[in-house]
């Protein structure tokens, strides 16, 4: 059993700290339904933000999801994108 203590004051988000390689798995997660559901919606944001941070195979793959998607959900996808990276 875990016996110190946590500097909850000090914690950051996952997000907040993530690199492409990150940001690419969870597009693979949201991609693939390993989470119990596929949600290209998910999956086109995190790749997106994957290539922004150098992750060059996201991009493929965020086209490649693109073109399963409607307008509306390439444009929400867009919108959670840009959304991240005004937090993180």
């Amino acid at each position: 059993m875990f016996q110190g203590t946590i500097d909850t004051g000090a914690a950051m988000a996952v997000e907040a700290t993530a690199n492409g390689d990150v940001l690419f798995d969870l597009g693979v997660l949201y991609s693939s339904g390993r989470n119990g559901l596929i949600d290209l919606i998910a999956a086109h944001k995190w790749f997106n933000l994957a290539a922004l941070k150098g992750r060059v195979d996201a991009i493929s793959l965020r086209q490649e999801i693109a073109g399963q998607m409607s307008s509306a959900e390439i444009a929400a996808a867009q919108r959670e994108a840009r959304a991240w990276m005004t937090t993180y």
